[in-house]
C-alpha cells in the first residue's frame, strides 16, 4: 500500500469492513514489503525493528529493499501500524501489505491446513 494521502482514503470501506469481519477478533499476520531511500536502508531496518509488533527484518534485493513479518492481536491495530505508526520512520518512500491467509509452515514448524 502506498502512503496515504489526505485527499483519498487508502482502503476503501467495504474493503476494510470485509476485512474487520474475517480478521476482526483474530490475530493477524502480514508480511510488509518497503521501498526506501538506499542511503536509509541500515537506519531504517533498525528503526522498524524496534516495534514489538515486527518479528522479522529482512534487508533484500530486487524491487523491495527490506520485508517485514508483523504479528497484531486483531486487525484494527495492523491498520493503525500501517497508516500512523510506520508511516513515522524516516526513509520509507513506499510499503505494500500482504496479509497472510494460512500460514503452511511457520518458525520452522509445520501447521496442517
Amino acid at each position: 500500500m502506498d502512503k496515504p494521502s489526505t485527499s483519498k482514503p487508502p482502503v476503501s470501506r467495504a474493503v476494510e469492513s470485509a476485512f474487520t469481519k474475517v480478521w476482526g477478533d483474530e490475530h493477524v499476520v502480514a508480511l510488509i514489503a518497503l521501498k526506501v531511500e538506499t542511503s536509509e536502508a541500515d537506519s531504517v531496518a533498525s528503526e522498524v525493528a524496534k516495534f514489538t509488533e515486527v518479528e522479522d527484518v529482512f534487508l533484500v534485493t530486487g524491487d523491495t529493499d527490506i520485508f517485514l513479518k508483523v504479528r497484531f492481536p486483531h486487525y484494527e491495530e495492523l491498520k493503525d501500524f500501517v497508516l500512523h505508526r510506520l508511516p513515522s520512520v524516516r526513509g520509507i518512500r513506499e510499503t505494500k501489505t500482504l496479509l497472510v491467509v494460512t500460514a503452511y509452515k511457520e518458525g520452522g514448524e509445520s501447521h496442517p491446513p
